[in-house]
């Protein structure tokens, strides 16, 4: 297989589960401030966004979600997604709410208001951004009292939200108790050292 990523982006959570699955793997770093007409992974990819996962027998996989769920579902031998029903479930709807609410609605807003050039467009953006990224963190931070884990047990939703916490600082939000407990708990693992380490990121 080979990851398609851009250091520090979303595509770190997959990165990460790459390393937790342990099979071998290459990893090409992307420049996204490469224009995209310009870009090798547009030739792989059209939609030219990380993070990009080229399985072994030469197809294409996109989208956090679907990649994350392809990993764990081959390799089910790792425990990355739960068996029964309704944790299948709620891992699903944990990964979505951490990449389309707090990553697509709260990130991405803070990280397209640098790119404004009128002030209070600017001004705008970013509250609303910090807004949303602080009431999805709260969210989470409930759905992890008492848990170790987003869903009690390690899984693919882990490593959405640690991607989405690894941002946070960089926009003076803090982690909640419970999501800084479990950032903490995340960066402790040795596929996630790892994963950093090869993005140049710890």
């Amino acid at each position: 297989m080979k990851l398609f990523y851009s250091p520090g982006a979303c595509s770190l959570g997959i990165h990460v589960l790459l390393e937790e699955i342990g099979k071998p793997y290459e990893a090409e770093r992307v420049d996204l401030a490469t224009p995209v007409p310009d870009r090798a992974l547009t030739r792989v990819n059209p939609k030219s966004k990380v993070p990009t996962l080229v399985r072994d027998d030469g197809s294409v996989l996109t989208e956090y979600p679907a990649i994350a769920y392809f990993l764990a579902r081959s390799n089910p031998e790792k425990h990355l997604f739960p068996d029964d029903l309704d944790g299948q479930v709620r891992v699903l709807e944990a990964t979505d709410f951490c990449v389309a609410t707090l990553h697509m609605q709260g990130f991405s807003r803070l990280f397209g208001a640098r790119r404004l050039t009128g002030e209070a467009e600017k001004a705008a953006a970013t509250a609303q951004g910090r807004d949303i990224a602080t009431r999805a963190l709260a969210r989470m931070d409930a759905q992890l009292a008492g848990r170790d884990y987003v869903n009690g047990t390690y899984s693919i939703a882990d490593t959405a939200l640690f991607y989405c916490g690894t941002w946070a600082p960089h926009f003076g939000i803090a982690l909640p108790a419970n999501v800084a407990a479990h950032h903490a708990r995340m960066k402790a693992r040795p596929a996630v050292a790892a994963a950093l380490k090869q993005e140049g990121l710890g």
